[in-house]
């Protein structure tokens, strides 16, 4: 994570990129927008929509297999989005950048083509607590079929890994260590290069779920040392139903397919069927092609920006939340970690998450509440769920404030 910087926070304007957003200039109970619940999905600047907008007026056609004009076009511009996104995460070939449909998709993928192919029973799936669903529950599908053991590893209270505990963990019968970048939950920013290093001595393959980092600082696959990485476009002001699945060359060329049917195939016949190389061995059907063009729009956008003055405005957002939290009695931060993304999860006394949350609205100010996809972690913190603000590049000071006087005024309704 990029630390905070004075002279970055003071070269990054929030309110001219807040320009860029057209949803941020409506008002939400006659209350000017203050958008606070991006570690769901994030807002979509004007290049991104027009992107798509001008892909279905002037070139939609199915891609890679027509030979007429617009499929050509299509086609181009197709894999011209595969090669955006792999310069954007460093990777070293484009056929390594596979498309799925978000993070979730790409996990299972990997869960179903990797796990069924290379787990027997007794072998271990290393998971932390702090992993979302999409991080969990594919692997004990795949476990269940295999014999395989799904394993987690332990957490803090301040809500970091236990690297002790991983390390305690990590034996021969570990083939795979699945944790994330940074907790959707809590913000927590794992230390995954360290922890790709320990898990690769003990023979263990490494997957990065990275769906909460990639919009926050540049990330380069082959420096962090892991085997696999997932994103989800819609997390980084791209447009839903894309997302990226990235893989050591080897590992991919070596799994089978994962679906089966058109365009992943190089001959079929009734005795055998024979398929393509990499990436297209793993995208069956009609791909999501404007959702392609959408999300090179937006790591266009987002690399048109100051990148560490935006990761140090995000930071001094969390920094001033952490500050006026301090001074409200009854509220308490779940999880402290030292590396944090702009997430800040808490609870209020006398006032349940989900009140909160619609009061919170009536005030213009949208927030999650409930447990994040993340129940295994509230259970390890013996809460149902949390309030959770996460910050973006265009939010703003201003925002922090309203989100603060929003929490008070609830707090007197509730005293």
């Amino acid at each position: 994570m990029t630390a905070a910087n004075p002279s970055g926070v003071a070269s990054f304007d929030a309110q001219r990129v807040r320009r860029n957003f057209p949803i941020l200039e409506q008002a939400v109970n006659g209350r000017p927008l203050v958008y606070l619940d991006n570690a769901a999905t994030t807002q979509k600047p004007s290049s991104v929509i027009d992107a798509i907008g001008n892909y279905y007026r002037r070139d939609n056609a199915n891609v890679h297999r027509g030979v007429h004009t617009l499929s050509d076009r299509a086609t181009q511009f197709f894999e011209q989005a595969r090669q955006t996104v792999a310069d954007f995460i460093a990777s070293p070939k484009t056929s390594q950048v596979i498309w799925t449909s978000g993070t979730t998709a790409a996990i299972n993928l990997v869960a179903y083509s990797w796990g069924h192919s290379q787990l027997r029973a007794g072998d271990r799936v290393l998971v932390s607590w702090l992993e979302h669903h999409s991080n969990i529950v594919p692997w004990q599908l795949v476990a269940a079929a295999t014999g395989a053991e799904v394993v987690p590893i332990p957490v803090t209270d301040a809500g970091e890994i236990d690297l002790d505990a991983l390390d305690a963990l990590l034996d021969g019968r570990v083939k795979m260590v699945a944790i994330n970048h940074v907790s959707n939950a809590l913000g927590t920013v794992n230390p995954v290069q360290e922890i790709a290093r320990r898990a690769r001595a003990a023979g263990a393959l490494v997957l990065v779920d990275g769906a909460q980092s990639v919009a926050h600082w540049p990330v380069d696959v082959p420096a962090l040392g892991c085997d696999f990485y997932a994103f989800s476009g819609h997390k980084l002001f791209g447009p839903t139903g894309i997302g990226v699945l990235w893989g050591r060359e080897e590992l991919l060329e070596a799994m089978p397919p994962f679906l089966g049917g058109g365009e992943m195939i190089e001959q079929v016949a009734f005795p055998a069927t024979s398929f393509s190389g990499l990436p297209f061995k793993f995208e069956a059907g009609t791909p999501n092609i404007a959702g392609a063009i959408g999300l090179a729009a937006a790591v266009d956008y987002l690399a048109g920006l100051d990148r560490e003055g935006a990761a140090a405005h995000e930071e001094a957002l969390l920094q001033r939340t952490v500050e006026l939290a301090a001074d409200v009695p009854g509220l308490r931060r779940i999880g402290n970690p030292d590396h944090a993304a702009g997430i800040f999860s808490f609870l209020l006394e006398g006032c349940h998450p989900s009140d909160l949350g619609m009061l919170l609205d009536q005030q213009g100010i949208a927030v999650r509440t409930g447990h994040h996809c993340a129940q295994p972690l509230m259970a390890r913190f013996g809460i149902p769920g949390t309030v959770r603000a996460s910050y973006s590049i265009y939010n703003t000071q201003e925002d922090v404030t309203r989100l603060f006087e929003g929490i008070r005024k609830a707090q007197r309704l509730f005293a």
